[in-house]
């Protein structure tokens, strides 16, 4: 990963005839476009490679969360079970809704633990939204499993995890909606996108109805189109499509490349005592964007991640001190109350986000380090990694 690493004519000649066209908005304009729907022909294409039976693409992935979390019902007030373990933009996309994140702990899949949702629930808890962090999958499963009991809505946050199953199931596919980023640092890019996935009609033409101001695209005059709810403005643009378009068709490729890349490096590391290995439950479904490794204790993560460095390993990872992917980090969260504004009505359900505490995914997550894996090494890189490593490992 990323798809940017492998840019080139297949995405060239998809923008090209965008440009040709004249066309770079997704709906209308029929007759000028000459046959060319790159939104329509992405949605289709994605809908099958991931097995859901409807796509809707829209700008970000932080807008396909914001569209599911709407077309799910989930608003003012509502609780939502969350990771502190994911990227900024899934807390964002909840309040922003107006509902009120709820922290619960993950375990060494790094993504949430299904044994401690129970502990977090409240009467005003409508949904769950496991993160499918750094490729791989949560224990998707058993969270299915727990929200059906619970009657709670399952959303699949499964941004950093596009080409990913879970026994041949793709991630995204288990809940209710699945949300995925095309950002440009994804497994396939289109500089700026995202898409919701559902099997459910009705989830699907809320969500295709939202991200356009409520426009039910019926007919084709858009003048005339009814508009049944309010919505927002989430609209990807044909020339974004159109690099998505090409992307995708390079997805397998890009899956076995890391699959590959990735297995040199974990067997190289597996004869260290002191590595253990990210929890997988189904390791033949892990996109392998990322190797994720434990190390003993926190000082020794630390210490083996500045030994990386100085050995010219790149693309190394320690989220427990990064900025926007754990939640202790987020000084602008705990800081919300005096300076999010948001409606005094919602703000009195938030917790004291500067008094939470999650012990365990403290201790997982000062041991963790990932390694982003990359398409571009030749096998002379790989090697010569390897090599660096393994000796940073012996020290």
């Amino acid at each position: 990963m990323p798809g940017f690493e492998i840019f080139g004519e297949d995405e060239r000649r998809e923008v090209q005839d965008v440009l040709e066209t004249g066309v770079l908005f997704r709906y209308g304009f029929e007759q000028a476009r000459n046959g060319h729907f790159k939104a329509l022909t992405f949605e289709k294409n994605l809908g099958k490679y991931i097995g859901a039976e409807y796509c809707h693409l829209c700008s970000s992935g932080t807008a396909a969360l914001s569209i599911a979390l709407a077309s799910c019902g989930i608003g003012a007030g509502d609780e939502v079970v969350v990771p502190p373990f994911t990227f900024v933009a899934t807390i964002e996309a909840v309040l922003n809704a107006g509902a009120v994140p709820v922290f619960t702990e993950i375990d060494e899949t790094l993504c949430i633990d299904p044994d401690g949702i129970e502990n977090v629930l409240s009467p005003r808890t409508k949904a769950v939204l496991p993160v499918h962090m750094c490729g791989a999958m949560a224990r998707i499963d058993e969270i299915k499993s727990f929200c059906d009991r619970k009657g709670l809505a399952l959303i699949e946050d499964a941004c950093q995890s596009l080409g990913s199953t879970f026994n041949g199931k793709g991630l995204g596919t288990f809940g209710r909606m699945g949300c995925f980023s095309f950002d440009y640092v994804k497994t396939i890019t289109c500089g700026e996108g995202g898409a919701v996935v559902t099997d459910d009609k009705e989830l699907y033409l809320l969500a295709d109805q939202y991200s356009d101001h409520g426009h039910d695209h019926i007919g084709s005059d858009r003048g005339l189109e009814g508009h049944p709810i309010l919505g927002a403005n989430y609209r990807i643009s044909e020339l974004n499509a159109a690099i998505g378009v090409a992307q995708l068709g390079k997805l397998d490729s890009i899956l076995g490349t890391q699959r590959r890349n990735k297995t040199i490096l974990k067997e190289a590391m597996s004869g260290f005592s002191d590595i253990s290995f990210r929890t997988l439950p189904d390791e033949a479904g892990d996109s392998a964007t990322f190797l994720s490794f434990f190390l003993p204790k926190e000082e020794k993560a630390r210490n083996v991640l500045e030994a990386l460095g100085r050995a010219g390993v790149d693309g190394c990872f320690y989220w427990y001190a990064n900025n926007w992917h754990y939640y202790r980090q987020w000084e602008h969260l705990k800081k919300m109350t005096a300076a999010a504004r948001l409606p005094a009505e919602i703000l009195e359900h938030c917790p004291d986000y500067d008094k939470i505490e999650l012990p365990r995914s403290d201790q997982i997550m000062k041991r963790t380090i990932s390694m982003l894996i990359k398409l571009s090494w030749s096998d002379e890189q790989i090697q010569e990694r390897v090599e660096k490593i393994q000796d940073v490992l012996k020290g």
